[in-house]
């Protein structure tokens, strides 16, 4: 329900990125290969700047995100799985009744979505495809997305393609037993519900987004990848009351369009043999008036072959939309408005370790434990919102050879 999912990991579709399977040599070919990926996320949020109460009040919410994936590999083929729930709790989406049933509000989210691969090694390209759903209280959303990898062996440049469409239901009552968990209506905070505010429920969104990478030299690799969003429908949130300036109360407004565009440039550099530098610039900017830029670093030490430290940093920067506003300090005469500090000005800084154990392991073995992956990262934001962000994931393989 609340937005700030989005920066948790487990949320969203998984992007599929991967490269030509040409690149194996024959012994893997010739193999069936399955990977399972058990992971944990915990994240923990508090800040005073609700949108469910017009940009003041607690922002505390904590999420317990479990998910399990798993991939089949045969021949040029490959079939993939995600499942995973978001446990939710919400001080601050209890305030949309203004009614503390208890000190915070439980909530869930379900989310599945399996794709299907295809390689064809003589034209060195990947194709693939896939489908999904995410469902929670407020909302139930339908994603696909179809996508090429190809790569020129001779300049060892690799390009890409991926478009995704997602269709989105924002109408509350899905797992309530008291709807018969079917959809009933928009929800809007207690005291507004006198009259519908939107003639809408539904939002599109589609992605298309491009890359090419290729190695400078030896140490240096350089990836440059654009993309375009376009949404249209209820981009508004029906719980975010907006208090204005002469004391009335409303709810969010937002155009019922919204374009992005965004341009990320990633640059990997090796050293000493033993350490990576994953380096990510990204620019934002769209029609709300956002404009943003920020800057990712992610260190890869290896201190052994099976023992890795994952050092990361990233810092973030925000030129707010025209449409926002603090509390009380809305035109009541305004045509769109909203209190969401999502959309205001602000900068972020977030840095975190992980650790990585790799044990060692060889085709010999039928079955490996591939890694071991242990996360903790704190981010901090200039108006005050703090959060722990804590994950663990377990990868392993299998291997079989055919039958002939």
């Amino acid at each position: 329900m609340n937005k700030k999912l989005l920066m948790v990991g487990s949320f969203a579709f998984m992007q599929l990125m991967a490269r030509a399977q040409a690149k194996e040599n024959a012994q893997q070919e010739r193999l069936n290969k399955s990977e399972v990926e058990l992971v944990y996320n915990h994240y923990l949020q508090d800040g005073d700047n609700s949108a469910v109460t017009g940009g003041v009040g607690t922002e505390r919410l904590i999420v317990y995100g479990p998910s399990f994936s798993m991939k089949k590999s045969w021949k040029t083929n490959a079939i993939s799985f995600n499942l995973g729930t978001d446990v939710i709790s919400s001080a601050s989406t209890d305030n949309i009744d203004m009614i503390m049933s208890s000190a915070s509000r439980l909530d869930a989210r379900t989310y599945a979505f399996t794709s299907f691969e295809k390689n064809l090694p003589v034209h060195n390209m990947l194709l693939y495809g896939g489908i999904g759903f995410s469902i929670e209280s407020d909302y139930f959303s339908v994603g696909t997305k179809i996508g090429l990898v190809k790569e020129d062996k001779k300049t060892l440049t690799t390009y890409s393609a991926q478009f995704q469409m997602f269709n989105d239901d924002l109408r509350w009552g899905r797992l309530n037993s008291k709807t018969n968990n079917g959809p009933s209506n928009l929800i809007y905070p207690e005291e507004l519900r006198f009259q519908e505010w939107y003639d809408e429920v539904k939002r599109n969104s589609f992605n298309l987004r491009l890359g090419v990478s290729r190695p400078i030299d030896k140490k240096n690799i350089l990836g440059f990848y654009p993309e375009i969003t376009y949404q249209e429908g209820l981009l508004a949130t029906p719980f975010h009351r907006i208090y204005f300036s002469d004391g009335t109360l409303g709810v969010e407004q937002l155009p019922d369009e919204r374009w992005k565009g965004a341009l990320a440039v990633k640059w990997n550099r090796f050293l000493l043999g033993n350490i990576i530098l994953k380096n990510v610039l990204n620019g934002y900017a769209d029609n709300f008036g956002i404009v943003a830029v920020s800057f990712e670093n992610e260190t890869v030490i290896k201190l052994k072959p099976e023992f890795q430290l994952l050092p990361n940093i990233r810092f973030y920067t925000q030129k707010g939309s025209k449409y926002f506003d603090e509390f009380m300090q809305h035109d009541v005469n305004s045509e769109f408005y909203t209190s969401d500090f999502d959309l205001s000005e602000f900068q972020t800084y977030n840095a975190g370790l992980g650790i990585k154990l790799n044990p060692h392991n060889s085709l010999k073995r039928k079955r490996l434990l591939n890694a071991m992956v242990i996360r903790y990262n704190f981010m901090y934001r200039s108006n005050g919102l703090k959060a722990h962000i804590f994950s663990f994931s377990l990868q392993t393989e299998s291997y079989r050879n055919p039958k002939k």
